[in-house]
């Protein structure tokens, strides 16, 4: 029966006018007549082995192909031979001219393609070049900040290494500071005379649960640190939760607020080794930028980890915002 099957499944493909009723000998006589007496399409004689084969569990003769391919695709790129190629193995060729890029600079605006003339490519400047270079590269319209970018060679996964601190700038940041203070009642006085712009108790949780985030600096008492601990999630990814090492976890919230009004901010290495500051504004002039920076960097270099055997600073480069890189040295 089986060889039966065999044989109508051939004949159907042949086109065959044969059922089961027509004899073993009936069927191949068909058969052998239609290959005798024409050639059968090669398309017809694919179908019917490709028929044959998957009949007997094995790959179609597509699949098979489709592997070839694949295979030959493979040995190309092994040997670095990355050109696309057509169905018969030939090399497709694109036509037309070869994009081009332009280079990094070309494809800024016209601004700070001007500043950026200004700057030596290869050349490393002392502290106070680079601030007065630094005041007469902005390309803004706006009171541009003048930020400080220090590569440092420690490893920021290790506890010791992990540098963090702050430091009061002299002459400030130039920007407007909001304080929020959450304190116990009796200090709320004490806290708005210091220039506290946000001050409360229950009635600043309120504002929490609210997600009312008016401030961009939070003083807490160390007792209060308790209630706010329900709002990490919201404080601590946007950098505002109090941390003793900052110093906005403070008993004195009256010298905390006037230090942050002052320009008391916080610095640390971030998860490739450096420590960006902004240090003022261009409106501040080379020489109140350079005491700001001084500042920041005794600060820095007080931080220096006991253990670290390497290069603590690696480079130091300042530039204003949207403006260009302007590379300092590092014992500047």
């Amino acid at each position: 029966m089986a060889k039966k099957a065999d044989l109508l499944e051939r004949a159907n493909v042949l086109g065959l006018d044969v059922t089961e009723k027509n004899t073993i000998a009936e069927i191949e006589a068909a058969i052998a007549n239609v290959e005798n007496t024409t050639e059968a399409p090669a398309a017809i004689e694919a179908e019917a082995e490709e028929a044959k084969t998957a009949k007997a569990g094995k790959r179609s003769a597509k699949a098979l192909k489709e592997a070839e391919e694949a295979a030959e695709k493979e040995a190309r790129k092994e040997a670095g031979d990355t050109t696309p190629v057509n169905e018969d193995g030939e090399a497709i060729v694109k036509k037309g001219p070869k994009p081009t890029v332009r280079p990094k600079l070309e494809r800024r605006g016209k601004k700070y393609q001007e500043a950026a003339k200004l700057v030596e490519k290869d050349k490393v400047y002392t502290l106070s070049e680079a601030l007065d270079l630094a005041t007469k590269t902005s390309p803004v319209k706006f009171d541009a900040s003048v930020e400080v970018h220090v590569r440092l060679g420690v490893d920021p996964r290790q506890a010791d290494q992990n540098i963090r601190s702050t430091v009061s700038l002299p002459n400030g940041t130039g920007k407007t500071v909001r304080v929020a203070v959450f304190a116990p009642e009796d200090q709320h006085t004490a806290a708005k005379d210091a220039g506290a712009d946000v001050v409360g108790d229950e009635t600043f949780t309120r504002q929490l649960e609210k997600e009312e985030l008016n401030f961009d600096v939070l003083i807490a008492t160390p007792q209060y640190m308790a209630k706010l601990g329900k709002f990490a999630r919201l404080l601590g990814p946007r950098g505002l939760m109090p941390n003793p090492k900052s110093g906005t976890v403070a008993t004195d919230v009256a010298k905390a607020v006037t230090e942050a009004k002052a320009g008391k901010v916080e610095y640390r290495v971030d998860k490739q080794a450096i420590v960006h500051l902004s240090i003022g504004k261009v409106s501040f002039g080379a020489q109140k930028l350079e005491e700001n920076a001084r500042v920041f960097f005794d600060s820095l270099q007080a931080q220096k980890p006991a253990s670290l055997k390497n290069v603590y600073v690696k480079s130091v480069a300042i530039a204003t915002t949207m403006g260009p890189r302007i590379t300092v040295d590092n014992a500047a």
